[in-house]
């Protein structure tokens, strides 16, 4: 397994870091997240025209770049560096992978070219009220070409055109798609720490909805879709840690204390080089993870009997909570070195903090992840 990127691969990133650096600087991230719309709308469309970013992952059989994990890594790496406000990754890491693990041919034809050109946004619901993002505890419930139950944290779900809910059917867990206008829906927008990425609930009652992916019992491809969901927020993580480490590294250098840089002293090195060794253990769970993912996927269509690749499983929970843990604790380092301004509103660094400690709880927090590697090897 290669865990080195090709030259294209580097080039994606280089471009990309360059044109979020123009278009998406603080002060733009600032006035998208206080939007109505949450995002920069001119900017999505440019992500879609200018570099094909949305379809950058999806198969060209269905208008996308036959990219996969490991490119998508790198531009949820690089959005996840500027905080971007965007529901890229409600669309594209969640909807999009979802679609493109299902097998589901008739699924994909419809939804993922209007994903790939950007005039489609999507999402994936699964946690409800009681706050779980296991899939046991799921109890939405599908039936005659309807779902009902409420969903919780939906990622941009108060916008997502499209919403892939997880449901309860006689035979087991689906994957049904619903239309996010359809009647018998209603959304609502969540108050949330992190006003960079916007959370809803979503009650569904009676909404028309159309099964997507596996019939009977759909867990293994559900599970399958949930482990290339935590990679890919993984990679966001790091992004997001390495943002930190370089502007706590940044200030050090100027901030005079003493009489001298902050940077000089001994106790200020040891925490920039501890921080260093942290997030770099947490870059190689998830650039393992994504090429885990991207070397050994499922055989499609997954049936109730198929499990996802043992591999994948355990280097998408290793990741998960490696990488969401180096986050926080970068974002925590960040504000300490950087003292009472780091707490300030005027300030990124608590922008930090807030989607780090949001990003933690995403589809189950680190001791989730912890508890689930325990069991998939065996201690």
């Amino acid at each position: 397994m290669a865990l080195t990127f090709t030259e294209e691969q580097e080039e994606l990133r280089t471009t990309l870091r360059r044109f979020l650096a123009d278009k998406a600087p603080s002060a733009a991230v600032r006035r998208a997240m206080d939007s109505a719309e949450g995002h920069d709308p001119r900017l999505w469309r440019q992500m879609a025209d200018q570099l094909g970013l949305h379809g950058l992952a999806l198969p060209e059989a269905y208008g996308g770049s036959g990219g996969g994990p490991v490119e998508l890594g790198i531009v949820l790496e690089e959005m996840g560096r500027v905080l971007l406000p965007s529901p890229y990754f409600a669309t594209v890491a969640l909807a999009g992978q979802a679609l493109t693990a299902s097998g589901d041919e008739a699924a994909q034809a419809r939804w993922l070219p209007a994903i790939a050109d950007g005039s489609l946004t999507a999402t994936l619901a699964l946690a409800e009220t009681g706050g779980s993002w296991e899939l046991a505890d799921v109890e939405a419930s599908a039936a005659n070409g309807t779902v009902s139950g409420t969903k919780m944290f939906v990622v941009d779900g108060h916008t997502a055109d499209l919403i892939l809910v997880v449901a309860r059917t006689g035979t087991g867990l689906g994957l049904f798609a619903v239309d996010g206008d359809a009647p018998g829906v209603t959304r609502t927008r969540l108050e949330t720490l992190d006003p960079t990425r916007r959370l809803a609930r979503v009650d569904f009652d009676g909404a028309p909805a159309l099964r997507v992916g596996p019939d009977g019992d759909a867990s293994a491809y559900l599970r399958t879709v949930l482990d290339l969901v935590a990679v890919a927020l993984a990679a966001e993580q790091v992004g997001g840690a390495q943002a930190c480490l370089d502007t706590a590294v940044a200030y050090a250098k100027v901030r005079v204390q003493f009489g001298r840089p902050i940077g000089s002293f001994q106790a200020v090195k040891h925490k920039c080089a501890d921080l260093l060794v942290r997030i770099e253990g947490a870059r190689s769970a998830a650039y393992h993870a994504t090429a885990v993912a991207a070397d050994s996927p499922p055989e499609l269509p997954l049936s109730t009997e198929q499990l996802a690749p043992a591999e994948l499983p355990v280097s998408a929970a290793l990741a998960a909570a490696c990488c969401a843990d180096a986050f926080t604790h970068a974002a925590k380092e960040n504000i300490q070195l950087h003292g009472g301004i780091g707490y300030t509103w005027e300030h990124d660094a608590q922008l930090y903090l807030k989607r780090a400690k949001s990003s933690e709880q995403l589809f189950g927090g680190p001791a989730t992840y912890r508890t689930r590697l325990a069991d998939l090897v065996g201690i």
